[in-house]
């Protein structure tokens, strides 16, 4: 589509700014990570490390899509792409961004996170609460299932689908039911860390998105504890969005070539980054 249908006014959550706390922000003065009420610095030594990124390649990316999720799956991207009225999940071709085949998500519903998981992918959808399941070669889809809460981010580990839903609570689901089978809430030195949003497994931890902010976290999927700050912030000057819903998001991992791939929303670049303690 030549133009973008804006998105409802979603996650505008419970009291305005991001409940992510002080000791973040004191480890780096210009991240919006505060919370309303006072808390005292997490100790030197138990502060979060920062890690900065090397681009290695640009490839370019579809500024119209309104991106939800992204991951690799065998041999090219796949992208679920929020749109209010029509929603869907596309693969891409990495070299050029070209759009190689579509699915359709019912109008009334919103595209949200993507998984891949054994032949299918999986994707969520915003506040309706149904899983919509794929072929990933024809992206037919051929079935559904529910699941609890709204659906933000959704990965997966090998053995669950992971889920987040904007609050620090992450769910660990059954794949081929979407039961939860247990749950971890995330935190930041010491402190519950919401608005997480796109989530990508990579090497045995979760890498997620934070709703408005550039950076990512990457967190301890047995107790929920952000291990590392990873620093977007140089793409989100190069990318010098003016509409401010154009955020971070979508983190992708091609395991078997060790390749990391992040976009955002509207944003006209993929990158593919090398984290700096790799």
């Amino acid at each position: 589509m030549s133009f973008r249908t804006p998105p409802p006014p979603r996650r505008l959550l419970r009291t305005g700014a991001p409940a992510i706390f002080l000791a973040a922000a004191m480890l780096v003065p210009s991240m919006a990570f505060a919370q309303a009420r006072p808390a005292a610095a997490a100790p030197a030594a138990t502060r979060v490390p920062m890690t900065g990124v090397t681009v290695v390649a640009r490839y370019p990316h579809d500024a119209t899509a309104f991106t939800e999720g992204l991951i690799w799956h065998d041999g090219a991207l796949y992208e679920s792409v929020g749109r209010e009225g029509q929603s869907d999940v596309r693969r891409v071709r990495l070299a050029d961004g070209k759009v190689e085949r579509r699915g359709t998500i019912p109008p009334a519903q919103f595209g949200e996170g993507l998984a891949a998981w054994r032949n299918e992918l999986v994707s969520l959808t915003w506040h309706d609460g149904i899983a919509h399941r794929w072929d990933p070669k024809t992206l037919k889809r051929h079935g559904q299932s529910r699941y609890v809460s709204e659906g933000w981010g959704l990965t997966g580990d090998g053995r669950a689908l992971i889920q987040s839903d904007g609050t620090a609570t992450l769910r660990f689901l059954d794949p081929a039911t979407l039961k939860v089978r247990r749950q971890v809430s995330v935190t930041l030195n010491g402190r519950p860390l919401d608005q997480i949003n796109e989530l990508e497994w990579v090497d045995g931890a979760i890498l997620a998105n934070i709703w408005h902010q550039p950076f990512l976290v990457r967190i301890d999927p047995a107790s929920g504890r952000v291990t590392r700050i990873i620093d977007l912030r140089p793409l989100v000057a190069e990318i010098a969005a003016t509409d401010p819903e154009a955020v971070a998001n979508g983190i992708a991992y091609d395991a078997a070539k060790k390749r990391l791939f992040v976009t955002g929303k509207l944003w006209p670049t993929v990158f593919e980054i090398r984290l700096s303690d790799r």
